[in-house]
């Protein structure tokens, strides 16, 4: 009884609207880049504003027209215009802040998201809910596996610990009812295939 009450926090703490903040404060932390206070403030400005701020603004004005009705987008209708919605604004992302020339694995992190959400958007079509909570932090685990490649790193505990997370926020989504094993592992794989693909341009 306990672990059912504390386990639906998970789909909110870990909610996919927190991935890419969390993508790039690893990102920094990882890299070991010396770039300014600044110049990491500014970062995290632009990437906030365009994954959080906007999506967030977004949403409550789609809420407040009826055209969805929780943050979690449970219903397939209710998923596509946020998707498409992501995949503009990312596209804008990458294109004029976080660009290949200045932040290249980044740059490659956001691009396999866009891909990501282009899938899921697809499967829409198809009646397949695919769990955007795993598409989310599996995307997230193996770009943080590709930062241990790049940069020849050993910091194996993160990488444990987020494939730990990933069994939890997967708990939490059946724990709420919210989707079947078949949409987690589809969300999984729709985040994991892109990462993967993408390895091939900056590792």
């Amino acid at each position: 009884m306990f672990l059912k009450k504390i386990l639906p926090l998970f789909s909110y703490l870990f909610h996919p609207i927190f991935i890419p903040i969390f993508g790039t404060l690893v990102y920094y932390y990882l890299s070991g880049i010396n770039n300014s206070k600044e110049l990491f403030s500014s970062l995290i400005i632009e990437v906030a504003i365009f994954t959080f701020i906007l999506p967030l603004s977004f949403f409550y004005l789609l809420r407040s027209i009826g055209k969805v009705n929780t943050i979690m987008l449970s219903d397939i209708s209710q998923r596509k215009i946020p998707l498409l919605f992501q995949i503009l604004l990312l596209g804008i992302l990458i294109s004029k802040y976080v660009t290949w020339n200045l932040y290249p694995a980044l740059f490659f992190f956001f691009l396999g998201a866009i891909l990501s959400a282009f899938l899921a958007y697809i499967l829409l079509f198809a009646k397949i809910k695919a769990s955007i909570h795993l598409m989310a932090i599996s995307a997230l685990c193996y770009f943080v596996i590709g930062l241990n490649s790049h940069f020849e790193l050993q910091n194996k505990l993160i990488i444990v610990l987020l494939f730990v997370l990933t069994g939890i926020i997967a708990s939490s989504r059946i724990a709420m009812k919210a989707h079947s094993m078949k949409e987690l592992a589809i969300g999984y794989v729709v985040g994991m295939l892109p990462q993967i693909i993408l390895w091939g341009f900056w590792l």
